[in-house]
């Protein structure tokens, strides 16, 4: 049976419990056994990190020691996966540039704050993840944030739906949903999830238990490629500025 951590916390306009839920939910549909944590603490057990399939951040801004973040990347450096949602995982940690490294991006700004309708497009790519999901319209927050260019993009939304001074910079196609490895491990991130309905909308839901599912395969993908083990392991560049 495969092992998943959800660690919830943070600020709280994120409803971390009830998204935690939910995702603790899929997960045990799909046949996971799932831990529940509501503290950080959770990262400091560097062996049990590397014990388990999936970790699935849903903690809002805060602060992380060093240490931990360095023991979540050896794990998912070595096959565990990455997946997690909106500003649970990509604005989490905002002084770490570590974190942000690990997960592909770091939100900046949601013109028009909650309440923004703005349409998710799906991308054709060589991933199946987003397989038969049709573009959709969602009403919350418009998520701008700082890409990695590494990333794999499989949804985006065009910016400006709400005027501001990124405006007069003409159309942008702002990532939604992407993929991209750490290591022998798979991270994926999904935009969406301001509150709970939001992720519970049939759309989120269906991508990130497809999410969940690919990310979690990344420790079974590497072995059986022979070529990539944890050895050389990124340690972090914090501490360097």
């Amino acid at each position: 049976m495969k092992k998943a951590l959800i660690v919830q916390g943070g600020w709280q306009g994120h409803q971390p419990q009830e998204v935690a839920s939910i995702f603790e939910r899929l997960l045990e549909e799909d046949g996971f056994e799932v831990e529940v944590s509501g503290t950080l603490e959770s990262f400091a057990d560097a062996d049990k990190l590397l014990s388990l399939d999936l970790i699935v951040p849903a903690w809002t801004m805060g602060e992380i020691d060093k240490q931990w973040v360095n023991n979540v990347s050896s794990a998912v450096q070595s096959g565990v996966g990455l997946a997690g949602c909106h500003g649970g995982m990509c604005d989490a940690f905002r002084q770490n540039v570590d974190w942000q490294f690990m997960t592909g991006g770091q939100w900046v700004a949601h013109p028009g704050n909650d309440g923004v309708e703005y349409v998710v497009q799906i991308k054709q790519s060589s991933s199946p993840l987003l397989e038969g999901i049709q573009d959709f319209t969602v009403k919350s927050e418009q998520y701008y944030l700082h890409i990695d260019p590494a990333v794999e993009v499989l949804a985006t939304t065009r910016f400006p739906v709400i005027e501001g001074p990124h405006s007069t910079n003409g159309a942008v196609d702002m990532p939604v949903v992407w993929t991209k490895r750490w290591g022998a491990g798979r991270v994926y991130y999904c935009s969406l999830g301001h509150l709970a309905n939001i992720v519970e909308m049939p759309e989120v839901t269906l991508m990130m238990r497809r999410g969940f599912l690919w990310a979690a395969e990344g420790k079974k993908a590497a072995a059986a490629r022979h070529g990539v083990t944890s050895d050389a392991r990124y340690s972090g560049m914090g501490d360097s500025n």
